[in-house]
């Protein structure tokens, strides 16, 4: 069953209305024809199943039938990753298999050591929202992974320390506890550097606002494998992959 995304203003009582992009995907690329039966998602973690009542050039109708279950339930665990920024392809990798792994939101962030120059944010961070979406049509979950504008290191801290009720972890290659020392909770910001590994002062300044300083034992990992595989190991610790 194709699956497509449409805001919640796009739905009336009994009719769902695509966007020019996504009736473009539906036409061109997958042949859908007036008719068939598709399945629309809000972002929001609702999910309908539907049939196709035309097919313009700007934009589809849809009829509604009925509301179904999402073939991936939200995750119990409302689950932030943090994750500093890398070059190239590599981002938009952490990208899509955060998405694919559930994660509630993602925030890049400018680390001392971050190599990357930072431009046209608002442009990347588009592109990105746009990786997110094809990753939640192909995972099966109905609610999107949301992406926040790249924040620096310091000013995240200072964020995330005001939210006291939120379990907050650093993964650092040294000078960290093991991952057993997690305490359970259904909101959990996971924090995981860059290629070059913290600062001292960085680690410092983590610890002052009340993060928890954790280290993986075994291989060492490329920062972008360190990120998808703490986003999965945390699934599956405290939330649904289990």
């Amino acid at each position: 069953m194709r699956r497509f995304y449409a805001p919640k203003k796009s739905f009336s009582h009994d009719r769902i209305i695509l966007s020019l992009e996504e009736t473009r995907h539906l036409r061109d690329v997958l042949r859908q024809r007036e008719g068939d039966m598709v399945r629309v998602f809000d972002g929001e973690g609702r999910e309908f199943s539907c049939r196709i009542a035309s097919i313009g050039k700007k934009e589809t109708s849809l009829d509604i039938l009925e509301e179904v279950t999402p073939s991936a339930a939200v995750s119990n665990l409302d689950l932030t990753l943090a994750v500093a920024l890398l070059k190239g392809e590599k981002f938009d990798l952490i990208v899509q298999k955060a998405s694919e792994l559930g994660a509630r939101k993602l925030v890049p962030l400018v680390t001392r050591r971050t190599d990357v120059k930072l431009k046209d944010s608002e442009k990347r961070v588009e592109r990105w929202s746009k990786i997110a979406l094809e990753a939640a049509k192909q995972s099966g979950r109905a609610d999107l992974m949301k992406i926040e504008k790249p924040s620096d290191f310091d000013q995240f801290l200072k964020i995330s320390a005001a939210q006291k009720a939120e379990n907050l972890v650093l993964f650092s290659e040294r000078g960290g506890e093991s991952f057993s020392a997690i305490e359970a909770d259904e909101k959990i910001t996971a924090v995981i550097g860059c290629e070059g590994g913290w600062e001292d002062a960085e680690l410092e300044a983590a610890k002052n606002a009340n993060f928890q300083i954790v280290t993986l034992q075994g291989r060492i990992l490329r920062a972008e494998t360190a990120a998808i595989a703490i986003a999965a190991v945390l699934q599956h610790r405290f939330g649904d992959f289990n």
